[in-house]
């Protein structure tokens, strides 16, 4: 596809820049490793600030800053002063996936008018506090519908949807088990 990226953006993205980037990682496979942190303080009741500090690529670390604020509702004992872990869960899976269908457009030159993706899941507070052994604490389930408006087809839409599905970190990784590597320092 890459072979005939036009060098005017498309949807906003500079196709020409994505091409090198993706030849450089095809010339040598170490500058496509990208490694993300962040740190996250509690502020007092439910409400946490995470911090974004930088990420690594290639080996090289590349500073920003960034501050993602969590809370939960007032029904839930927070403050409602910022969205819950659950609905930041949902928004970076969004964020995400978007990125995807943006992008899957733009290789194919559909101009988008419009992207919008619906995410919704219910959750057994049980799990969450312990009342049962039986219920799950997270997600059985999470429902997402992409509703996209552009100059392509419905084939290359539905094209651009299997390869986003196949494609997306974070589809992969709300789609299949992670294996968590937690510590515990006591201070």
């Amino acid at each position: 596809m890459l072979d005939t990226v036009k060098n005017a953006p498309v949807n906003g993205l500079d196709l020409a820049a994505l091409g090198e980037v993706v030849e450089a990682i095809q010339a040598d496979s170490s500058k496509g490793i990208v490694g993300f942190d962040v740190v996250t303080r509690w502020k007092g009741q439910t409400r946490s600030e995470t911090t974004v500090t930088g990420f690594n690529i290639a080996g090289e670390r590349v500073q920003r800053s960034h501050k993602i604020v969590a809370d939960e509702p007032f029904e839930l004992l927070g403050a409602d002063t910022a969205p819950n872990p659950q609905e930041l869960l949902m928004a970076a899976f969004n964020a995400c996936i978007t990125v995807g269908y943006v992008a899957g457009a733009s290789l194919k030159g559909i101009n988008l008018d419009s992207l919008e993706i619906r995410t919704k899941g219910e959750l057994d507070l049980r799990g969450f506090l312990g009342l049962s052994d039986d219920v799950a604490p997270g997600y059985q389930n999470v429902d997402y519908e992409v509703v996209i408006k552009g100059d392509g087809s419905a084939a290359d839409f539905e094209e651009i949807h299997q390869t986003v599905m196949k494609t997306s970190p974070n589809y992969f990784n709300m789609s299949r088990p992670i294996k968590m590597n937690g510590t515990l320092s006591v201070r």
